[in-house]
């Protein structure tokens, strides 16, 4: 009997017969749909137009975020988070304020576990693979739908094994993992397909890299990112009170994949993304040295703890580059907490960061920092396409944390292994 991927083995179960093939359409019984502050209005005008209307929304399944601009800085956009406010309020429905963090670090933190199938109206809800929950994106109406019955359709996807093997050197970080990865796959390279991670390199990484590849898969067009689940993923979810949350789920060892991609780690410097695509990739040495006005520290593919505690410890005694703009964001309230308590916030503030409340902030273009006209700005988020901070005319590279990190203290682009 052929042997089932991660994508076939979550969505087998959950269509209730247990076995399910690739390129099959099939009914799935949905764990938990969300949206947010940017989709949540559409969404809630295309509930209003199904028969029932509220009436089939599981209180404790369905999951609002104010999450892509905090705080508010237009009229428009507080009447839109207002919208989702009252409506999560008033139908019994969780809210995750303003404040609490972005919907795709929160969703990781309180409520995806290993096997869980989860539905969200952002490209990025596939973060979730990375504790080996079948996420996707989908549109207002789709989620619409799968709110009000608990269920969608889903067509099985094709897999893509992405191998990585050999070990994470010293200022390499999942970050460059999933940038190596695009540069071989490109934007459309894995269009519908779920991407599996696997290789010594993956099994090494902490939940909190591995969030930051599967967040990724989307750039090269997959429907979903897995990681399976291990002790990794167990102790992850002990982190948060979780740990009767946890099973264990890995592939069969005669699984198909379609194709599969392979590289080294141990082979890699850090990785950067030009403007203005997140495939358009070149090594460190290769990009060192262009001048840079603003860096950004933030979004749902970075700035969980650990990417926090690794900035804090290349800033340690240091301070960024005169006139460049330093924008930090942290992930989540329970992320900004621990950075307060651990002094990272006053030593990053010490050092000219401007440290924001928890959201998309700088990535999503609608909050503060957005660039002027011909500047350059580095960040750790997850797209680089023109316009996408805020101003066509300025251009975006991407990089990890730690690369973010040390490029704010020179005020070009910089080898973090510099500093570590």
């Amino acid at each position: 009997m052929q042997g089932k991927t991660l994508a076939e083995k979550i969505i087998g179960w959950h269509t209730g017969e247990g076995r399910v093939s690739t390129g099959e359409v099939v009914i799935v019984k949905v764990d938990y749909t969300f949206s947010h502050d940017a989709a949540g209005p559409l969404l809630i005008n295309q509930i209003g137009k199904l028969k029932g209307g509220t009436a089939g929304l599981d209180k404790d399944h369905t999951i609002f975020f104010i999450d892509h601009a905090v705080p508010s800085p237009t009229k428009d956009l507080s009447n839109d988070q207002a919208i989702v406010r009252n409506y999560a309020m008033g139908n019994g429905l969780v809210l995750s304020d303003a404040g609490n963090g972005i919907c795709h670090q929160v969703m990781a933190e309180d409520y995806a576990a290993p096997g869980n199938l989860i539905l969200g109206t952002d490209s990025h809800t596939c973060t979730s693979g990375g504790l080996c929950a079948f996420a996707t994106g989908m549109g207002a109406t789709d989620i619409a739908i799968a709110m009000s019955l608990r269920k969608t359709w889903l067509r099985v996807p094709e897999s893509l094994k992405v191998e990585i093997t050999g070990h994470l050197p010293r200022g390499v970080f999942a970050k460059d993992l999933i940038l190596k990865a695009l540069s071989l796959l490109g934007t459309d390279g894995a269009t519908y397909k779920s991407l599996e991670f696997h290789g010594s390199a993956i099994d090494e990484l902490d939940v909190y890299g591995r969030l930051t590849l599967t967040n990724m898969a989307v750039e090269a067009g997959a429907k979903t990112g897995l990681i399976q689940s291990d002790e990794r993923t167990r102790q992850y979810l002990r982190d948060f009170s979780r740990e009767e949350q946890w099973k264990e789920i890995y592939p069969d060892e005669n699984a198909s994949y379609e194709s599969e991609i392979c590289f080294n780690a141990s082979e890699l410097e850090p990785q950067v993304a030009l403007p203005n695509s997140p495939d358009n990739v070149k090594p460190i040495s290769e990009v060192k040295d262009v001048k840079v006005n603003e860096v950004f520290i933030g979004s749902c593919t970075n700035t969980r703890i650990e990417d926090m505690r690794t900035v804090a410890q290349i800033f340690k005694n240091k301070e960024k580059a005169k006139g460049l703009k330093l924008i930090v964001t942290p992930s989540s309230q329970k992320v900004y907490l621990k950075c307060v308590k651990e002094g990272i916030v006053e030593m990053l503030m010490r050092a000219g960061a401007i440290v924001t409340p928890a959201g998309c902030g700088v990535c999503f273009g609608a909050l503060g920092g957005i660039p002027a006209d011909g500047d350059v700005i580095f960040s750790s988020s997850n797209r680089n396409f023109p316009g996408r901070t805020g101003n066509p005319k300025a251009q975006t590279y991407l990089g990890s944390p730690a690369t973010a990190a040390a490029t704010a203290i020179n005020g070009y682009v910089s080898d973090p292994r510099e500093y570590l």
